[in-house]
């Protein structure tokens, strides 16, 4: 029996049994439709059932974890769906051999779901990629989304070419050369999409941003870590958790700040000063320098810069009667001194970084007195902590050594 007696089999008999030829012909094209839907059907189950039990198993004799994540994003039920509409796009024209209308259309519908289907394939085969890369600590932080999406956009204007081309009896070729024409507005649609895509290649070849930064950007408000890189965006989350969207493109057009460079440290740094009055700056007296001799960090130091000072004025007949005279020690001095000591004794800072007390450029209000150094504990929450117990304590040492901080005074006013 050939396929032409077998899709006329039904249409035959429903003839002999009196039917009207077009109810015949209705009548046979449903069965067969039936019929063949069934068949897609159990292919379609049978197929997903056999392809994931032969990845299942390769996936549980394999090391790598690549076709586990091939499974989780669904590849082989994907590529199990394209058994049956094979069968479909074949045996649709011998359903509606009597309906050359309804076969052109259906024909065509079954083409377009063909090149989605693949479109869905590939984006289940990129996403793994994505995914498999994300564990891999080399790829870990790097903007790998962008790379994929652009990809899938490639393989969604292919799509759609195939789309038009299906639907419209252009060759695809001869599409493709017509839509160039057009390359002017393609690429006014796509603007921001290329300017992501040019950003994303150059934010990972100089190394700019990796996810898990912390970044500030004070243009768009953001300050906190980031946590997505993809074509057209950045996603920061600011440390009150709200979410800040930053275009991909301007991480090279506009300046911002990274502080990886200080999380890779070991370091974060401490920068503050205090302001000292300058009319509480004294010479010390003998007295003073006795009574200061009582701090132990500074014990050691004035001993000895009193018996250096005090040879050297004598070397030289320095008259003492009056204390500007020769080399002296200042109050201002030691209590720089005193300070320089304890932030290098302090045991929540990194030794190994830069760490200073010094004299800034005097100013209307006094004289700064600035702590420059890094705490070990880079930990935000931990360095407050740090800088806050360095600063209680500098604001309450002041007065030991007779200087004053300088506060602001607003006169009442009644």
């Amino acid at each position: 029996m050939n396929t032409l007696s077998i899709r006329h089999y039904i249409y035959d008999l429903l003839i002999e049994k009196g039917f009207s030829e077009t109810a015949a012909q209705y009548l046979n094209m449903i069965c067969l439709l039936v019929a063949l839907l069934i068949l897609a059907f159990i292919v379609d189950f049978i197929s997903k059932r056999l392809l994931w039990r032969f990845s299942s198993g390769i996936a549980k004799r394999t090391k790598t974890n690549f076709d586990d994540i091939l499974i989780s994003n669904k590849l082989p039920r994907n590529i199990a769906h394209i058994i049956p509409l094979i069968i479909l796009i074949e045996f649709v024209p011998q359903v509606f051999t009597d309906f050359e209308f309804a076969e052109d259309i259906i024909e065509k519908t079954l083409k377009v779901i063909a090149v989605l289907l693949t479109l869905r394939i590939i984006r289940s085969f990129l996403n793994s990629v994505k995914d498999y890369l994300k564990t891999l600590p080399k790829y870990k932080d790097k903007p790998i989304d962008s790379y994929i999406q652009v990809f899938m956009i490639f393989a969604w204007i292919l799509g759609v070419f195939g789309i038009f081309s299906i639907l419209t009896g252009i060759t695809f070729l001869k599409f493709a050369f017509t839509l160039g024409t057009a390359s002017a507005v393609i690429l006014l649609i796509f603007k921001d999409t290329i300017l992501g895509f040019v950003a994303s290649i150059q934010v990972s070849i100089n190394d700019m941003v990796r996810i898990g930064d912390w970044i500030t950007f004070e243009k768009y408000g953001a300050d906190g870590d980031v946590v997505e890189i993809n074509l057209a965006t950045v996603k920061v989350q600011n440390w009150d958790k709200t979410i800040t969207t930053i275009p991909t493109y301007a991480l090279i057009s506009d300046s911002f700040k990274n502080w990886r460079g200080m999380m890779a440290s070991g370091g974060r740094r401490i920068k503050r000063s205090v302001i000292i009055k300058t009319s509480t700056i004294k010479f010390l007296t003998a007295n003073d320098i006795e009574k200061l001799k009582k701090i132990e960090l500074v014990s050691q130091y004035l001993t000895n810069a009193s018996n250096i000072i005090s040879t050297h004025n004598t070397e030289h007949n320095i008259d003492k009667s009056v204390l500007i005279n020769g080399r002296n020690l200042t109050n201002f001095g030691v209590f720089r001194k005193y300070l320089q000591t304890y932030i290098e004794n302090h045991s929540a800072i990194n030794k190994d970084m830069t760490l200073m007390v010094r004299q800034l450029e005097p100013t209307p209000q006094g004289i700064p007195m600035e702590v420059y150094a890094f705490s070990a504990d880079i930990r935000w929450k931990n360095y407050e902590f740090i800088m806050g117990d360095i600063f209680d304590h500098i604001l309450a040492s002041v007065t030991y050594f007779d200087l004053e901080i300088y506060e602001l005074s607003v006169a009442n006013s009644d």
